[in-house]
C-alpha cells in the first residue's frame, strides 16, 4: 500500500504544495512547529533516509536546500532546521522548520493551528 506521502505526491490527498520538479515534492506540514514547516520527500517511496542511492539522497539535499532558502526569505526567523526523524511515515523525508531557537525543533511541544486560508497563504507565498 502506498504511504501517504506517495498518495499526497499523486495527488490522492491534498496538501499545501511548496515546490515540485521530477524526483522530488515538498509540501507544508500540517501539524506545523511553525509557520512555513515544510515536508520535504522524494517521489520514489523508500522508507529510510538512508537507504536512498546516493544520487537520490545528494538530489534531495539539493532541493531542500532552494525550499530552505525560499522560507528562510519568506518566514521570518534566524535560520532553517533541517530534522530528519523518519518513523512517523515509512516514505523518506526532511523536515524543514523556520527557527529563532535551538528549542523551535521540540517535536513534543504543541503544534501551530492554522486555518486553511494560513496554509494557503504560507504555501502561496513559498510558490513565488
Amino acid at each position: 500500500m502506498a504511504s501517504i506521502f506517495t498518495r499526497i505526491i499523486n495527488g490522492e490527498i491534498p496538501c499545501y504544495k511548496v515546490a515540485e520538479d521530477e524526483n522530488y515534492f515538498a509540501f507544508l506540514d500540517i501539524n506545523p512547529l511553525a509557520k512555513g514547516h515544510t515536508l520535504v520527500v522524494p517521489k520514489q517511496e523508500i522508507d529510510y533516509i538512508f537507504d536512498l542511492d546516493d544520487q537520490t539522497l545528494a538530489g534531495m539535499m539539493i532541493f531542500a536546500k532552494k525550499v530552505a532558502k525560499k522560507i528562510g526569505s519568506k518566514i521570518d526567523c534566524k535560520r532553517v532546521a533541517v530534522v530528519v526523524l523518519g518513523l512517523e511515515v515509512p516514505h523518506a523525508h526532511i523536515h524543514l522548520v523556520p527557527i529563532n531557537s535551538e528549542n523551535d525543533v521540540d517535536f513534543h511541544r504543541e503544534k501551530l493551528k492554522l486555518t486553511p486560508e494560513e496554509f494557503e497563504n504560507i504555501a502561496s507565498d513559498l510558490r513565488e
